[in-house]
Formats: structure tokens, C-alpha cells, sequence
């Protein structure tokens, strides 16, 4: 018994501050978080990718109005003709707001798209200001060390999905085509995607032929070499290319003109709305840019370093098809295809895994 009441008595007269609160710094304490976001360009895909990273930051309790603050540069350029001079400045812009980043110490920068990624990172790690991406369709272009590894610093969600999954979505819809053309300018997601294709192809029996142009040129020549008068390209395939938003989605546009009047299909390796496409393979913005989002939480509440997180991505491509462009093309579906399609209120078929 007085050992017992000699032991509780020594616990008593421990130093108070054993039992003092855990520094705030290891606590998840009330705060208010401030976001930096860097683009280059503002086109409608990176607002799905903003709104879909805003989107899971609510989901975990940081809201824009109660406990975020988010300020958001959009640096301009004029991507069809814009020459080398306009890309130095735009590179410059790009350096001068992750020194202005830098010096006003957020809690985290969104960096959307590839060019304010690349360009930015190494300024924001110097300053050990945790960036995460979103909208990269190739991270080894945006300065990361794999697909998987962001390197120092830096972490995020890219749009890359496998080509090998996107051609046999194709090959399961369109199993006579063995022939696809595709047209891209100097976009760097556009060389990716369509060097992927090529290299993945071949494999699967399928030929990608493709033509280089101008983003200031119009498309119609490209195609025209690329069909050969009937002995070329069975399918065009569009590339993740700012080329085809231009002037009012002309090359789009032209594209499946052409397409129609020769009754061939055009499939977009990308979400992004391309009058004439029958079919839609790929990462969805607002999806990859939910799981950006959810990277910042890590960062943000857990305080892990981006440097430990995987790049996320979306494992399977979505695929979407238009179901007027197919009946205006008259084309069959395999019933197993049909059986799994799913009615959108955008009109759209979206396909279910089966």
C-alpha cells in the first residue's frame, strides 16, 4: 500500500508540461489556407480541372469563403501565333510569378497544365512551397522523374491513361480498322499523344500514320494526304492538340467534314468536345483534378510532403460515344458494346465497365 501511494505521488510531481497540448504545428488546429494557382492560357478544360480540385477540398472541409483564400493567375499567350519571342516571354512570366509566389509564402501552389508546371516547380522547391499539379497529359514534360514520381517537391494528378486501354475500347467498337491518321501541331501533349499511339499501335495491328502542321494552317490539306483517296487512313484520331479549339474549333471542325463526307469515324483521345468525333477516350479534367485535390488535403492537413505521394491518375479511360454523329455515319454497334451504354444528360452514351 505506501508503495502504491509512493508511486502515485511521483506521477503527480511530474513536470506539468508532460501533459501540456501538442505543439500546433502537430495538431489539426482551425486555420485559414491560402492557394496560389498558376496557368498559362484559360480554356473551359482547365476550369473543369480547377472546379474538380476545389470540388474535393470541399469534400474535406476546406471551402473557398470560410477557410480558404485561393488566388489565381491565368498568364496569357496567344497559342496560335504565338512565335519563339512570345514563348521566351511567356517562359519569363512564368519564373516571375513563382518568384512573387515565393516571396508571399502559400500554404500550397496548383500549377495547370504543363507549361506552368515545368517552369515554375524548381523556383517554388527552392523556396520549399509545396506544389501540386493537374492537366499534365505527359509528367515527363513537366519535369517529373516518371510517371509515377513527381520529384522534389512536387506532386499531382495527370491525364495520362494508357494507350494500350484507349485502342482496345477502339478495336472493340471499330474491329475493321486497321489504319488511323492523326494531325498535331508543336503542342507538346499533342507529340506525346500521338508518338504513344504509334508505338502502341503496331502491336495491336492497327497502322498510325500522322501529319505535322501549323497551328496557324488549316487541316484539310493533312487530311488529305493522310486518306490517300481511300487507301490511307480508315479513322482519324485527335490528339490532346490546342490546335483543334482554334478559331472557333475550325480543324475540329473541317475534320469531321471530311471525315463525314468520306463516312469515316473520328475518335478523340481526349474529353474535350470535338465536333465530328463519334468517340471520346480519356481522362476526364474535373476527375483528374478531383484527385489533384486530394493530393492538396494530404498536404495540406496531414502536412505530408508532395514528395512521398505518387502521381494519381484516373486507372481506366472514360469512354464517351455520340450517338447522333454514329447513326449520322451509320454505324454499327456489337450488342455487348450497346448493352453497357449508359444515357448522360449531355446527350452522350457514356460506356460502363463491364
Amino acid at each position: 500500500m505506501r508503495r502504491l501511494l509512493a508511486f502515485a505521488l511521483l506521477v503527480c510531481a511530474w513536470p506539468c508540461h508532460a501533459l501540456e497540448p501538442l505543439p500546433p504545428v502537430l495538431m489539426d488546429e482551425p486555420r485559414t489556407y491560402r492557394i496560389e494557382v498558376l496557368q498559362v492560357t484559360d480554356i473551359a478544360p482547365f476550369e473543369e480541372s480547377l472546379d474538380g480540385f476545389l470540388r474535393a477540398l470541399r469534400d474535406n472541409g476546406i471551402a473557398a469563403g470560410d477557410n480558404l483564400v485561393v488566388n489565381r493567375v491565368k498568364i496569357d499567350f496567344d497559342v496560335e501565333n504565338g512565335g519563339f519571342w512570345d514563348r521566351l516571354g511567356v517562359l519569363r512570366r512564368i519564373k516571375a510569378e513563382a518568384l512573387r509566389i515565393a516571396e508571399s509564402r502559400p500554404d500550397l501552389v496548383l500549377t495547370i497544365g504543363t507549361p506552368a508546371t515545368r517552369y515554375a516547380r524548381d523556383i517554388l522547391d527552392d523556396a520549399r512551397i509545396p506544389v501540386v499539379f493537374t492537366a499534365v497529359a505527359d509528367p515527363a514534360s513537366a519535369g517529373c522523374t516518371s510517371l509515377s514520381d513527381a520529384g522534389p517537391g512536387v506532386t499531382g494528378a495527370t491525364l495520362y491513361t494508357d494507350m494500350a486501354d484507349s485502342l482496345k475500347v477502339l478495336r472493340t467498337l471499330f474491329p475493321a480498322v486497321s489504319r488511323i491518321g492523326m494531325v498535331h501541331t508543336d503542342d507538346e501533349n499533342g507529340i506525346a499523344h500521338v508518338r504513344t499511339a504509334r508505338a502502341t499501335a503496331g502491336g495491336m495491328g492497327i497502322a498510325v500514320s500522322s501529319r505535322r502542321v501549323g497551328k496557324g494552317e488549316g487541316i484539310v490539306p493533312a487530311l488529305k494526304q493522310l486518306f490517300e483517296e481511300g487507301s490511307g487512313a480508315e479513322m482519324f484520331a485527335v490528339p490532346l492538340d490546342a490546335y483543334y479549339g482554334l478559331r472557333g474549333h475550325e480543324p475540329a471542325r473541317d475534320l469531321g467534314d471530311f471525315a463525314a463526307e468520306h463516312r469515316l469515324p473520328v475518335v478523340s483521345f481526349a474529353l474535350v468536345r470535338v465536333p465530328g468525333a463519334v468517340l471520346y477516350v480519356g481522362a476526364d479534367f474535373a476527375e483528374v483534378g478531383r484527385l489533384s485535390g486530394l493530393q492538396a488535403v494530404k498536404v495540406l492537413k496531414r502536412r505530408m510532403k508532395p514528395d512521398v505521394l505518387p502521381i494519381a491518375r484516373q486507372e481506366q479511360p472514360m469512354v464517351l460515344i455520340d450517338p447522333d454523329r454514329l447513326a449520322a455515319l451509320k454505324l454499327p454497334l456489337p450488342e455487348s458494346v450497346l448493352a453497357r451504354k449508359a444515357a448522360r444528360s449531355d446527350g452522350f452514351w457514356e460506356l460502363v465497365a463491364p
